[in-house]
């Protein structure tokens, strides 16, 4: 009996490798991707609704065939606004703004993609939920949001991998 060869991929990923951006464009098709700064929890789901199928030919055993799939994310953001003037930043504004609108305006264009340019890349369109998590004098503020993903989600290039570019900005106005 021969040994298995073990995988080549031995390092574990870490939670913190997903990016969000916001299409803050206000003409169609000309999206501008704007970071969702403070990320502190990102959660990625793709649901599927099964239906029963079965017939008198798989003998007994039941059978189930997908006929939906339904997407969202689920993220915690730390409330983020400017160090001099206070206003809160642009892209979380407007996913509050959005969560409070009725229609067209109530949808947002998202994508989220691997930080480190690995092929896990999506985009679509979704309706936001936001939840200020509260606490107490001694906390931070936080933010749930769900974003309910309405039609497709659509794999798409990873936007920092192979022929992109991603910069860090260091220092404190990134």
């Amino acid at each position: 009996m021969s040994t298995p060869t073990p995988p080549a991929e031995t390092v574990t990923a870490l939670a913190r490798r997903y990016r969000l951006e916001l299409d803050m464009g206000t003409t169609p098709n000309t999206p501008v991707w704007t970071l969702v700064p403070g990320v502190t929890e990102f959660t990625p789901k793709v649901e599927p609704t099964q239906q029963e199928v079965t017939t008198y030919d798989a003998e007994g055993w039941s059978e189930q065939a997908v006929t939906m799939l339904a997407w969202s994310i689920e993220t915690t953001i730390a409330h983020r606004a400017h160090p001099t003037t206070g206003i809160f930043n642009a892209a979380q504004e407007a996913l509050r703004k959005a969560s409070r609108s009725f229609g067209a305006k109530s949808y947002v264009r998202v994508r989220y993609y691997d930080r480190n340019g690995a092929p896990d890349a999506q985009e679509g369109s979704a309706l936001v939920t936001w939840e200020p998590d509260g606490g107490g004098p001694d906390e931070v503020d936080t933010i749930k949001v769900t974003l309910t993903g309405s039609g497709p989600l659509v794999e798409i290039t990873n936007p920092v991998s192979g022929g992109g570019t991603f910069a860090v900005k260091s220092g404190g106005d990134a």
